[in-house]
């Protein structure tokens, strides 16, 4: 098995997709800190707080968690767009060893997502306020907000991969990602925010510590998380056992 981790492993690291998504969230998070620090003097003559500012900033960084699940996706995704599913199959043994070693890959990408997220964020509370004359400023609420950020980014990946799994076509995986994390799960939240708590982006949103109203209190995002993640894993395992390869 451990072969087998290696060899997903170097596949993942094959083409752009290792560093151009990382890069475009970083992009993402920092064009989102720089509209927080450029209104931070605005903020702060409102009655908000340099504290307050830098946890906004520390906040802004969760995006990268929706890239952490694109990676994911691609990496289960790419051996069906590519043709080479069936021979990965073949050199894996069996279809629950591929399914199992690329969800380990995908994992511990998501770690990587997750570390650079928090070095980046760090980096940013402390230094993006600077050029617009702010104040940087963190206390303990600024180091869990990146402590969620960074489990956010772990657990998105093996969801990525099991979206990768369900959907098989790399268009539809990522297409769906994106719709549930940028429109869907957001639009419910407007719509039913009882009812959207349960969903699996707004449930991250307690982990990362998010200033929106009606939320789930962190053990049960948690217990949100690993429900979603658990029957997204049933799924999944189910159909790599029962549908044709290709």
């Amino acid at each position: 098995m451990r072969n087998l981790i290696a060899g997903e492993a170097r596949k993942a690291l094959t083409g752009r997709a290792w560093w151009y998504l990382p890069l475009a969230g970083a992009w993402l998070c920092l064009i989102t800190t720089f509209g927080y620090v450029s209104e931070g003097e605005k903020a702060i003559a409102s009655g908000s707080t340099a504290l307050a500012v830098g946890q906004d900033v520390a906040r802004a960084w969760m995006m990268m968690f929706l890239l952490s699940s694109v990676f994911g996706a691609v990496a289960v995704t790419r051996d069906y767009a590519s043709g080479t599913m069936i021979r990965s199959m073949l050199l894996a043994g069996s279809r629950s060893r591929l399914f199992g070693a690329k969800l380990v890959v995908a994992t511990a990408a998501g770690a990587v997502f997750g570390l650079f997220a928090v070095v980046l964020g760090t980096a940013s509370v402390f230094l993006g306020p600077l050029p617009f004359g702010l104040e940087a400023a963190a206390d303990g609420e600024t180091a869990l907000i990146l402590a969620g950020v960074f489990v956010c980014c772990l657990l998105a990946a093996p969801w990525g991969a099991l979206v990768g799994w369900i959907v098989r076509s790399q268009t539809g995986a990522v297409a769906t990602l994106l719709a549930l994390t940028l429109a869907v799960d957001p639009g419910l939240q407007r719509l039913v925010p009882d009812a959207a708590k349960f969903l699996l982006t707004i449930a991250m949103s307690s982990v990362y510590r998010d200033v929106k109203p009606d939320l789930l209190s962190l053990p049960w995002a948690y217990a949100v998380i690993a429900a979603w993640l658990a029957a997204a894993f049933l799924v999944g395992r189910r159909l790599v056992r029962t549908r044709d390869i290709v």
